[in-house]
């Protein structure tokens, strides 16, 4: 009984270790300073590219979706309509990620992809006025998103600070 005991309190303490440093990257990442958007990101981002945002599951893995993307004081901004797994993962672990594929080639071939990391948060309220802003960038112009059935209903921003942004493109100091 005292080694079962024994191994049972070592796996607790061990859990309570990798929670207390998941804990500590979190605080790292949410103070992490906020980085300017440079304006080749933001010629990227107006011409309406679909973004993979990355959100980290519960148990550590991650949770990609696709998402429209604008940007709003110095932020990364996406709407939705109701409540969904990616918040949830937010509201728990701010920390997230981009990924945008953009228009160009580097001087070697590849194409232009923007990544940014960042710390995200969820706001209720204001997701009709930033979809029916996003919307003629992906569903061309005059197209009313969303519809009328779904207009009345706050929904969620989700607000992205920029803590790096990296990637192949002009917002990026590699040269390959």
């Amino acid at each position: 009984m005292a080694a079962g005991e024994d191994r049972r309190r070592n796996a607790l303490t061990e859990d309570k270790a990798v929670a207390n440093s998941v804990n500590s990257t979190t605080q790292q990442t949410t103070e992490a300073a906020q980085v300017a958007i440079p304006d080749s990101v933001r010629q990227l981002i107006e011409k309406g590219p679909y973004a993979h945002l990355t959100t980290i599951n519960e148990d550590g893995s991650p949770h990609v979706t696709v998402v429209w993307i604008g940007i709003d004081n110095g932020e990364f901004v996406c709407g939705h309509m109701a409540p969904t797994k990616k918040m949830a993962n937010i509201r728990r672990d701010p920390r997230v990620a981009l990924s945008i594929l953009g228009e160009g080639m580097n001087p070697l071939g590849l194409k232009e992809r923007l990544v940014v990391y960042g710390s995200a948060r969820v706001v209720e309220g204001g997701a009709v006025d930033l979809l029916t802003r996003l919307a003629p960038a992906y569903l061309g112009p005059g197209v009313l998103f969303p519809p009328p059935p779904l207009r009345d209903k706050p929904g969620f921003v989700t607000r992205i600070r920029p803590e790096r942004i990296d990637g192949i493109g002009p917002w990026s100091n590699r040269t390959y």
